[in-house]
């Protein structure tokens, strides 16, 4: 290059990728993101899947994004807007010029933006004229011409050839952000070990993108990242699915049971399974049912005889399953359904995210069926909050769900891999050896929890069933005073779950006028808008619920410390109607968002200091 590209040192920056949905995207964001978790930065993602399976080449519908958020500082979320959008074609520019800075950066492969392509993104002339480019650079890069002529004699097919541009875009990217290429490199080793020549047309596209990017002259500065300030440990990239599948794991060595799931595979809960499916070597045993009610009725039975059950699903699954939750509320047998909520109603928005489950969670099965409600809130808890889901519901002997949603189910976030010996025991409620006479529901005094015995046991032989049963015996009951009886037992042992759950804590001015109120995966943009107002020299708070039901014991003493409770969350306002069952006696403020995307930081801040000035 003719000159020397000026350094400049910057705390984070936001990149989108994105392209038709075989250009890649996905692959992209992923390398690139892990390669800055490896680097030091904290890291969040956003994956933006098209909902379409076969949606036309070229398309708005089948444009698939990859945003990834890095900094030298704490990072919460994925970021509202881009620093850098990479447009593999006009459709991509089309469905993502909205998110980009006013003085962002938009590097596009010129090659794809023809007059086909133009006019199948819904463009009438230059897309550029169309969207209000002012102020954004804009990086005009040949990127399928160079991808073909970098690999002409290499041997490949014109299709295979193509398939590798995604990593010209890489290289290009990684210049402009003084990233390393030895992961990328390391991933092609270990992808294609039996192609080794798709480890070299990879390879080799992704150093001439890199050095592309050093040798042109549009680019007048690269930018420097330095690694963040972090906890030291060893850390790993994860997301919220395959945090989700970890912590159940772990629960089950901890609390010394084979774990069982059995499911159907549904977007996006279907990386649970799938992960859970690849460890039998830590004595998992996984079903792929034939539908929804198959499933958990398989984690039911193997619940019965002794296992640690799961089932995953995502909202119509849930709906599918809601009868059967209801044998296991009766049957008061441990079990853990985990729900991955997507946009709906029906099958609604399959690959965005929404949190309108919420009601179902609770109140979704006929008579009065209590189960405990937890929610995860970020994709690296996940693991946390799906090893506490199967503490409680193993302790309790009960069902749990456990809520997580599209945005922490693909995200992800460098993770500390914890020490198992710091999470608390789970104790199984084992019918003690040598009991006599035992009952099947017979019960802890203190929680109201059954005993566990495993089916064919000597002198703990049993049945259960879905028709009610006398107290104690267990046997089949149609005394009226006895189910009675049994609903308000049923109701009582899921309230006293409050008792092992930790109290609601207050981030940020404990004397504050309003208090943000949310729950579940909007934490880090609630969060990171709590930091932005105060920043701003204004006075809030938020509380954060990652349970839900039972609401932790001292809700309704944080809710009345506050003059103004701001409920915020991705639906229509369900947790703000469900506060208001619970505590009639506070008044409540909402802002709701429901467009199967998370949260935007900038009307999270509008609508805080909105509400403080009201």
């Amino acid at each position: 290059m003719s000159k020397q590209a000026k350094v400049i040192e910057i705390e984070e920056v936001a990149i989108r990728f994105s392209g038709d949905s075989g250009d890649g995207m996905q692959l992209t964001g992923t390398l690139f993101s892990d390669t800055s978790a490896l680097y030091g930065n904290d890291v969040s993602t956003f994956p933006d899947y098209p909902a379409e399976i076969r949606a036309p080449q070229g398309t708005v519908g089948g444009v698939s994004g990859f945003q990834v958020h890095f900094g030298h500082t704490q990072i919460n979320t994925p970021g509202d807007y881009c620093d850098v959008l990479v447009a593999m074609n006009p459709a991509a520019l089309k469905a993502n010029f909205r998110w980009v800075k006013p003085d962002g950066i938009i590097i596009y492969d010129v090659d794809q933006f023809d007059a086909k392509n133009i006019e199948k993104a819904g463009y009438k002339s230059d897309p550029f004229e169309e969207e209000d480019v002012t102020g954004i650079q804009l990086i005009s890069a040949p990127i399928s011409n160079l991808t073909r002529e970098s690999l002409k004699d290499i041997g490949l097919d014109q299709k295979s050839i193509l398939r590798c541009k995604n990593m010209f875009a890489l290289g290009i990217v990684s210049w402009l952000y003084d990233r390393p290429l030895d992961h990328s490199i390391s991933f092609f080793n270990k992808k294609f070990a039996k192609k080794p020549l798709l480890v070299e047309a990879n390879t080799k596209v992704l150093y001439d993108g890199y050095y592309y990017a050093e040798t042109i002259e549009a680019f007048t500065s690269n930018f420097k990242v330095r690694p963040a300030d972090i906890e030291k440990g060893t850390y790993r990239s994860i997301n919220g699915n395959t945090a989700v599948a970890w912590g159940m794991i772990a629960a089950a060595e901890k609390a010394d049971l084979q774990l069982y799931c059995g499911s159907y595979p549904i977007t996006p809960a279907t990386g649970i399974l799938e992960e859970l499916a690849a460890r039998k070597d830590l004595r998992v045993k996984t079903f792929q049912a034939e539908d929804e009610i198959a499933g958990i009725c398989t984690a039911i039975g193997a619940s019965f005889a002794g296992s640690l059950a799961v089932t995953t699903t995502s909202g119509p699954g849930l709906a599918l399953k809601g009868e059967a939750i209801g044998l296991a509320v009766m049957t008061e047998l441990p079990l853990v359904i985990v729900d991955v909520q997507r946009g709906g109603p029906s099958t609604g928005l399959p690959t965005k995210t929404e949190q309108s489950d919420l009601m179902q969670a609770l109140y979704g099965r006929n008579g009065e069926s209590p189960v405990v409600v937890i929610a995860s809130s970020t994709p690296s808890n996940c693991f946390d909050y799906a090893y506490m889901a199967c503490k409680i519901a193993v302790e309790h002997m009960t069902p749990v769900i456990l809520l997580t949603d599209g945005f922490l189910a693909n995200g992800s976030e460098p993770w500390r891999i914890p020490d198992l010996n710091d999470f608390p025991d789970i104790k199984v409620p084992r019918v003690a050896p040598n009991t006599k006479n035992w009952q099947s529901y017979a019960r802890d005094p203190e929680t109201l929890t059954r005993t566990w015995a495993v089916p064919g046991t000597q002198g703990m032989e049993h049945r259960l069933g879905s028709l009610e049963k006398m107290n104690i015996t267990g046997t089949v009951s149609y005394v009226p005073e006895n189910h009675e009886l049994m609903s308000h037992i049923r109701d009582q042992k899921i309230q006293k779950v409050a008792a092992d759950i930790p109290p609601l804590e207050i981030i940020g001015d404990e004397d504050a006028d309003l208090l943000i109120i949310g729950w579940g995966g909007t934490y880090g943009h609630l969060v990171t808008a709590l930091t932005e107002v105060r920043r701003e020299g204004h006075k809030v708070a938020l509380a954060h619920f990652n349970y839900i039901f039972p609401l932790p014991s001292n809700t309704s003493e944080v809710l009345g410390r506050f003059k103004k409770l701001l409920v915020c969350e991705i639906n229509l306002g369900q947790f703000a109607n469900y506060l208001r069952m619970q505590h009639p006696e506070y008044p409540y403020r909402k802002f709701n968002k429901i467009m199967g995307l998370p949260f935007t930081v900038k009307d999270l801040t509008e609508a805080v200091i909105k509400n403080l000035e009201d």
